[in-house]
């Protein structure tokens, strides 16, 4: 059977398009079919992806909340970038807040060189996620800060902001218009789109009026929109964004970070005792855009199975009613760890014998849950609970390499999961197939390459026109801002 990913290139202003060559399946299951994500990445002129082009030295600026060494998703991801670009020759530096995105770990200095990139922190305060309140203090406390620490600094090439805390392009933007850097925004997810789709808002409030006019202005003023998907771009150019400033790279993990660990002997299943058990696992964050019912269901149905455990590691606002459900149900096949550090996602995610992911129908193309691709490195398979077209569940599709489960449907959930715990082979085929996709689409040298193709092509478009403004330079700024 042939079985290999390869490159197309759609032409000079479209995107990169990854092909597996695969046969029908002799059971029946549709071969991946380039020809609808062909279209629908090309489609509206998206940038094309060059990665053999070469691009002089430029002073790059991040901005975003969180950094090394937080452990947070943003921060995990941009410094694996930053690193990657100092690497290549950039000059590289990150302006984040001191504050940690968990309780409890030690506040790092204030100024530090770590391989390779120059880290500016600022003194925002962490009074972490307690309330609404204390959120939007520690994001209003970032937002004045980063922004003070951008005009002071010398002007940069490029400065790329990442979507944390909300909205914080806006950072860029002005920096854009003071100093005539570019600025690319990194869009991991979309706000106050998240809060409006799960009704945590009113679009008639003025404030959240007003924000969202924020948002889109600021998505339509960047030089370039770096997002995760598909889905996620078609959102994008609702706004008003124009196809041509719009790069589809998604997020990544390492191939020396996260690989395969048999399942025989694996020292952590001694460790938690789960020799000779079925592990199905949700690692990471349990947040208000996933969906926990259909894998509490089929915990209820599985509990008379004691070779079955559903184990959930991490933390997050629904992880409460997670562990209401196990106590209140007596539901001992349901288990809860903490993080594990990144030097241990190896072990920790090859644990599982299959993944668990979900995702709320609304949350399309807001957000891209960044787990599959960690699920995919560690060759293991992924059940997917969620809306039927979206990135995961067509990368799933695409990839052969798990199942996609309508939400709400308990039935089908624990029939997957029942049919991989009985043929092992097939959770091995389907997770050795999602590792070949991983390696091919969302290594960091891939995605990484990617990023430095984008910033050349930043840097040697057309400078943006600024225009002249008055002191109080900020306020002068904020008025000449207009739609290109």
């Amino acid at each position: 059977m042939v079985n290999h990913w390869r490159r197309i290139w759609s032409g000079p202003h479209q995107a990169k398009t990854l092909v597996l060559d695969r046969p029908a399946a002799a059971d029946g299951v549709a071969s991946y079919d380039p020809a609808g994500i062909s279209e629908h990445a090309a489609g509206g002129g998206m940038l094309r992806v060059d990665t053999g082009s070469s691009v002089p030295r430029q002073r790059l600026l991040f901005i975003n909340q969180y950094y090394w060494p937080d452990h947070a998703s943003t921060a995990q991801h941009l410094a694996d970038l930053a690193e990657s670009l100092a690497a290549r020759g950039h000059e590289v530096h990150v302006v984040c807040s001191r504050g940690a995105y968990r309780e409890g770990t030690p506040r790092p200095p204030k100024r530090e060189s770590y391989n390779g990139v120059e880290i500016h922190r600022v003194d925002a305060t962490s009074l972490g996620r307690k309330s609404t309140l204390t959120r939007m203090i520690d994001y209003l406390s970032f937002y004045i800060r980063a922004m003070w620490m951008g005009i002071f600094l010398p002007r940069f090439d490029i400065v790329a902001t990442l979507t944390t805390p909300p909205i914080i392009g806006l950072v860029g933007t002005l920096l854009r218009r003071l100093k005539g850097s570019r600025h690319i925004y990194w869009s991991m997810d979309l706000h106050p789109d998240a809060s409006l789709a799960l009704g945590r808002m009113s679009p008639k409030h003025p404030v959240v009026k007003l924000l969202a006019w924020i948002s889109d202005l600021v998505y339509r003023q960047a030089d370039k929109v770096v997002v995760l998907g598909t889905y996620m771009s078609d959102r994008i150019k609702a706004k008003g964004v124009r196809g041509d400033r719009l790069a589809l790279i998604p997020v990544w993990n390492r191939r020396d970070e996260i690989y395969p660990m048999p399942r025989e002997n694996h020292p952590l299943r001694e460790e938690l005792g789960l020799e000779g058990k079925f592990v199905a696992m949700y690692s990471g964050n349990l947040g208000i855009a996933h969906s926990f019912d259909e894998f509490i269901e089929a915990a209820r149905r599985l509990k008379h199975r004691d070779d079955f455990v559903f184990l959930f590691v991490g933390d997050g606002p629904r992880l409460k009613e997670v562990q209401a459900a196990k106590e209140s149900e007596g539901l001992e096949n349901i288990r809860f760890l903490k993080y594990f550090p990144r030097e241990m996602l190896h072990a920790s995610l090859s644990l599982a014998d299959v993944h668990l992911i979900s995702m709320r129908k609304e949350m399309t193309g807001i957000v891209v849950p960044g787990k599959l691709y960690g699920a995919m490195a560690s060759a293991r398979p992924t059940v997917f609970v969620g809306p039927a077209h979206c990135e995961s569940a067509d990368t799933i599709r695409q990839a052969r390499c798990g199942a996609t489960i309508r939400l709400g449907d308990a039935d089908a959930l624990v029939e997957a999961l029942e049919k991989y715990a009985a043929n092992p082979e097939q959770a091995e085929r389907d997770g050795d197939l999602g590792r070949e996709a991983f390696l091919a689409i969302h290594e960091r040298e891939t995605c990484c390459a990617d990023w430095a193709a984008v910033i050349g092509d930043v840097v040697t478009s057309p400078a943006p026109k600024l225009r002249k403004s008055k002191s109080p330079a900020a306020r002068k700024a904020t008025r000449s801002l207009s739609t290109d």
